[in-house]
């Protein structure tokens, strides 16, 4: 029964997100996927509560690379690059800014998390030119399965499986598995199995 209402949702959130996947395909052309999808994710984010989740579910698993319905998207959250992928029971939790990421399986992210598609979106080599007028790159981040990245921490580079990254942190070079790492930059505390087996 909970599960036949889950699909009713589903597809009733499908039905309502129309107008906006329309007018995504419209700018998507005029502008390109990333800023049509920013826009599309900024008026969506307004929408509080289940209602919410279930809108920006509905338009983010037809305009992201991927998106599982099992994922959940809170309040407040706007996502800058269409080829982020959100895997199953993904949990993004309100306000966050997301660009090029990877959330595998279980991943749980706090509230306020920014992944702004790599440490190189903007140049700074040139002096002699602004900062914005510079080529930079984007790279894929990926947050490995079961890991919870907590509230107001920024993520420039791929976090392992199983980790926990301590709230405020910064995570600036990668993180091996099962680590808890915390601070600016992040740095590895211990490893969860090593506190899991009692040493």
């Amino acid at each position: 029964m909970r599960e036949g209402a889950k699909a009713v949702a589903r597809a009733l959130a499908t039905v309502a997100v129309l107008p906006a996947l329309t007018s995504f395909a419209v700018r998507r052309l005029m502008f390109g996927a990333d800023r049509a999808l920013e826009g599309s994710t900024q008026a969506l984010a307004l929408v509080p509560g289940m209602i919410g989740d279930y809108l920006r579910r509905a338009f983010l698993a037809r305009t992201l690379t991927a998106c599982h319905s099992s994922a959940t998207v809170q309040f407040g959250t706007i996502f800058s690059q269409a080829g982020a992928r959100l895997d199953e029971n993904v949990y993004v939790g309100p306000g966050c800014h997301l660009g090029l990421v990877h959330l595998e399986r279980d991943v749980l992210l706090g509230a306020g998390v920014h992944v702004p598609s790599g440490g190189a979106t903007h140049g700074t080599r040139d002096v002699s030119r602004p900062i914005r007028d510079q080529p930079g790159e984007r790279t894929m981040v990926r947050i490995g399965e079961g890991t919870w990245i907590g509230s107001a921490v920024v993520v420039l580079a791929d976090v392992g499986k199983h980790c926990v990254v301590g709230a405020g942190s910064v995570v600036t070079s990668p993180l091996a598995d099962y680590v808890v790492a915390a601070g600016v930059p992040a740095k590895v505390i211990r490893d969860r199995r090593t506190l899991a087996s009692g040493e």
